[in-house]
């Protein structure tokens, strides 16, 4: 199999910041914000994946990446705010549980299945696909279905590169991920269907925004944010960008997907950010911004995440309540 290498990046390893020091002065400036307002005991006691150093974010090499059109010029959500508050139910269901437990899963090597309606079978290792093609720096608004949002700086290539590679059939109508399900190295609650299953319509797979992500910041994933693959779609609630990706199975029928499965009346198939239509328990109208700000502040919602120009012509005459 030909293999295109990534290209070099625009800024020598020399300028670089060091990763240390990055993170050493984030924590600085987030203590010194925190003493302006008198708070920093409470926030010791109720933010500790910031503060404390065992469960900062472990990430393997700086990323070769390229400039990109598909992104925004919102600000940044930090990088250890990114990396400390997350959810990856494998390795628990508390927000810093990834961060605590996820340094175990092994990443390489790591091999990645191609199943289904396909022209050809494929076993592919994570590292052949992630020098298929020079990898992008996107930064995408990210919406959670609990009503919080970030904005991260995302490094991959449109899934739409891999699905041609993979030479789907004619008949293939759906793209579903499965992700990890490794006893020894994940927690694995119970009570969930693992492994973790989601999917995406072949046109929305397809779509040029549709990320297959292999870093964020510049550097290799996080095991916490994926690793050492997954997607990212911005224009949908956060929970369908599967993560630790190990088989792409293509399909004619709508896959069978974790969460939909689990509570249908709370997690639709498409569940398209759509700030009209609430989550049974919480109103989607509104979302808390994690940014570099100490104090949290809500925004509207926007329809499709502020992606409608790019996205909402897949959804032509559908009715987005019924079909959330």
């Amino acid at each position: 199999m030909l293999l295109r290498k990534s290209s070099s990046a625009d800024v020598p390893s020399s300028q670089i910041t060091s990763r240390s020091v990055f993170e050493r002065f984030n924590r600085r400036s987030f203590l010194t914000g925190a003493a302006a307002v008198g708070v920093v005991a409470v926030a010791a006691e109720k933010l500790p994946p910031i503060l404390d150093p065992r469960i900062s974010a472990r990430a393997a090499d700086q990323l070769q990446v390229v400039s990109s059109k598909y992104t925004t010029t919102e600000n940044q959500t930090p990088f250890f705010k990114a990396t400390n508050y997350n959810n990856f139910y494998e390795f628990g269901t508390d927000k810093s549980d990834p961060a605590h437990y996820a340094g175990k899963l092994q990443t390489r090597p790591w091999t990645i299945q191609v199943t289904g309606m396909v022209k050809k079978p494929l076993t592919l290792g994570v590292d052949d696909v992630l020098k298929y093609r020079p990898l992008e720096n996107r930064i995408y608004r990210m919406r959670c279905v609990e009503a919080w949002s970030m904005v991260i700086p995302w490094d991959g290539y449109s899934l739409s590169e891999f699905i041609n590679f993979c030479q789907p059939l004619p008949s293939a109508k759906f793209v579903q991920f499965l992700s990890d399900e490794n006893k020894k190295q994940m927690r694995l609650p119970f009570g969930y269907n693992w492994p973790y299953s989601e999917g995406l319509r072949m046109d929305e797979a397809m779509n040029p925004l549709t990320l297959l992500t292999f870093g964020c910041y510049g550097q290799a994933l996080p095991n916490q944010n994926g690793a050492p693959i997954r997607v990212v779609i911005p224009w949908k609630y956060g929970f369908k960008g599967a993560k630790s990706i190990v088989k792409f199975h293509f399909t004619d029928k709508q896959p069978h997907t974790l969460w939909n499965d689990m509570a249908p009346d709370e997690y639709g198939f498409y569940s398209n950010v759509n700030p009209q239509v609430d989550h049974p328990r919480w109103s989607q109208a509104h979302e808390r911004r994690i940014d570099s700000s100490f104090l949290p502040h809500t925004i509207p919602t926007q329809m499709f995440n502020g992606y409608s120009d790019q996205v909402a012509s897949m959804y032509a005459g559908m009715n987005l309540k019924r079909n959330y």
